[in-house]
């Protein structure tokens, strides 16, 4: 039984999409990396909870094939704020993060910067 679980599960990571824009972020390449130690040794592995296995195969397999999205439809395809898939996707990207976290990295340098810079004079002495 335990290798018709772990077949399904090698079926469900082949099918679920890569998102290249996040590498190292992207929740197929999460799932397949989880797979991979949960069956350790493939068809062979014993699994100590069957039941909790099944249950999040399913789980996966409904947001995999867009169950809830086709549920439950937005009427827009933007969010409170006004920002649109394609705006959120690029801003979610591996690379504008990087950069994000370089000036967030810059402000931090300057703000230590400015609070452990000694006065070049050193204290006025009173005479």
């Amino acid at each position: 039984m335990s290798a018709t679980r772990y077949r399904r599960f090698l079926k469900l990571c082949e099918e679920w999409p890569k998102d290249e824009s996040k590498r190292g972020r992207d929740l197929g390449t999460f799932l397949r990396q989880k797979v991979a130690s949960a069956f350790r040794e493939g068809e062979n592995t014993q699994i100590s909870d069957p039941e909790k296995c099944d249950r999040m195969y399913e789980s996966l397999a409904r947001i995999n094939s867009n169950m809830y999205k086709e549920k439950f439809p937005r009427a827009k395809d933007t969010s409170f704020t006004g920002v649109t898939v394609e705006e959120c996707r690029m801003l979610l990207a591996t690379g504008n993060m990087q950069q994000t976290d370089e000036e967030k990295k810059g402000l931090w340098k300057t703000v230590m910067d400015r609070f452990s810079s000694k006065p070049e004079d050193g204290p006025p002495s009173e005479k």
